[in-house]
């Protein structure tokens, strides 16, 4: 069987959905509200650190894959989910370790990229 065959082509439409949405929310907050980008971030890293310390956003995460891992609110869902395990088995010094360390990975890529990406480009001080 080959790639094209083993793809599971609803599982794709519910990713792009489901992280078009978010980005929708993010887009509408962005141009109808005076809250800043950076404000913005927040709120949906808590909203994920939330939702994910509920259980809740791992209906989500089961449902649109990595529609709902990628953007910012997964991000803060992996938070909750690697604190809540390392609290379990380190106790409340876990609460403060547990979060970074689930999300080490993801947190090395961005600032990675981040870098990369500030070479690459030429940044200008946006014009109030």
């Amino acid at each position: 069987m080959n790639f094209i065959q083993s793809l599971d082509y609803m599982q794709l439409v519910r990713c792009f959905v489901v992280g078009g949405l978010i980005c929708i929310i993010g887009q509408i907050l962005i141009d109808k509200t005076k809250l800043t980008p950076a404000r913005i971030l927040v709120v949906f890293v808590t909203t994920g650190v939330i939702l994910g310390a509920t259980g809740i956003y791992n209906y989500l995460i089961d449902f649109a894959g990595c529609g709902a891992t990628v953007p910012l609110t997964g991000f803060g869902a992996n938070l909750a989910k690697g604190t809540v395990k390392a609290v379990q088995e380190n106790g409340l010094l876990g609460a403060f370790a547990g979060g970074v360390k689930a999300s080490a990975g993801g947190i090395a890529a961005a600032v990675f990229f981040g870098y990369i990406a500030s070479l690459v480009a030429k940044p200008k001080i946006k014009k109030q």
